[in-house]
């Protein structure tokens, strides 16, 4: 079984920042702690499903738009 690598380019902390909000205002928007978003943001923690549906709907944008993924699957010829 091949480990399975994150592919992910995360946008998340670009949104923010072009809203002019701090990563604490960002987490009581959402109903989260600063430290969640700080994690989000640098790699540390991939969101649950619900919340980056709240970040995507607070932003305005679809979830690929926040998270992008840059995997591709192997050719299996």
């Amino acid at each position: 079984m091949r480990k399975i690598e994150a592919a992910l380019e995360n946008r998340l902390k670009h949104h923010r920042e072009a809203k002019s909000w701090s990563q604490g205002e960002l987490a009581r928007r959402l109903g989260v702690s600063r430290q969640t978003i700080n994690a989000v943001e640098t790699d540390k923690y991939d969101p649950s499903l619900p919340l980056a549906l709240r970040m995507a709907r607070l932003f305005a944008v679809a979830v690929p738009d926040l998270f992008i993924d840059t995997w591709e699957p192997e050719d299996d010829d």
